[in-house]
């Protein structure tokens, strides 16, 4: 007999989202300051604040110290596990009701965290605040209160269509990679949830590398668009036709090294803190 599907209660996939989140921001943080800021550099005639990954990290640790590269975490930990809770909601619901289409559930996750996104704006202003010398904010919940009283609501939902672009098919692709490869590194004769922590960690980080392969063109948008004074864009073309004037194709792949070089640990941490916070809430609460 083939192996029979464990049900799994959309509270408990969106408890264990959260705590994915949580493993996710922990893990990944000091890489994506690394990656905001090889995006976001001023770029000076031929000169260039950073040459590269390794120059970055050295440069930010000797001026910031080791916490530099924890730049706005705060903001962003109290937006990632929601936003993480409702992408494996919706991937949770999306499995139990129409298990062949993987997009319909993530295209659930994507338009409720557009508003979520605002967090991540927050710390990517205080991410690139400090290796530009000018501080502006004093911290991500100051510059949440000064964005929303210079610019209004709008500011919440700036880079929205954006982060539409990149998560859509991102996403679909991440939780779709994961499922497949925990299926395929399951041994004959057993329970893909049985799958040990090298390869829960090893389908997780393959995952995350996937997702950033689609993902890393807008995201370079993205961050432009959210760190720009306001109205130096006047939307999503805009961004993408001064890019590639100024610096040329390879504008869009900015933060590169950085990008994977976060990609595999950062998800190998959320996919485990996920499989491993459902172990847990099946011991504790097995009715829920």
């Amino acid at each position: 007999m083939g192996e029979q599907p464990r049900r799994v209660s959309p509270l408990k996939n969106f408890v264990a989202g959260g705590a994915a989140g949580a493993c996710l921001l922990l893990a990944g943080h000091p890489l994506d300051t690394i990656k905001v800021r090889l995006q976001t550099q001023p770029r000076a005639s031929c000169a260039v604040l950073y040459t590269g990954t390794y120059d970055c990290f050295r440069k930010t640790v000797s001026k910031e110290g080791i916490l530099g590269l924890y730049k706005g975490m705060g903001a962003p930990l109290a937006g990632v596990a929601p936003m993480m809770a409702i992408s494996f909601f919706g991937f949770g619901l999306g499995k139990q009701l129409q298990q062949k289409d993987p997009d319909k559930p993530l295209m659930i996750s994507s338009c409720v965290t557009s508003p979520l996104n605002t967090s991540k704006s927050t710390a990517t202003c205080s991410q690139v605040q400090a290796s530009s010398g000018r501080v502006t904010y004093s911290g991500p919940l100051d510059c949440a209160l000064r964005l929303y009283k210079e610019q209004g609501i709008r500011s919440v939902y700036k880079g929205t269509v954006l982060t539409l672009i990149r998560d859509v098919p991102s996403s679909g692709l991440y939780f779709l990679t994961y499922e497949y490869l925990k299926r395929f590194l399951t041994a004959e004769g057993q329970s893909v949830h049985q799958l040990s922590t090298p390869n829960i960690l090893l389908a997780g980080g393959v995952a995350g590398i996937l997702n950033w392969t689609i993902a890393l063109p807008p995201d370079v948008l993205k961050s432009n668009f959210q760190t720009a004074a306001d109205g130096k864009y006047r939307g999503l073309l805009d961004v993408l036709r001064t890019l590639l004037r100024e610096e040329g194709p390879a504008a869009l792949y900015k933060g590169f090294n950085a990008v994977f070089l976060r990609a595999f640990p950062a998800n190998a941490a959320c996919f485990l803190g996920f499989e491993v916070a459902l172990k847990g809430l099946d011991a504790l609460a097995p009715s829920w």
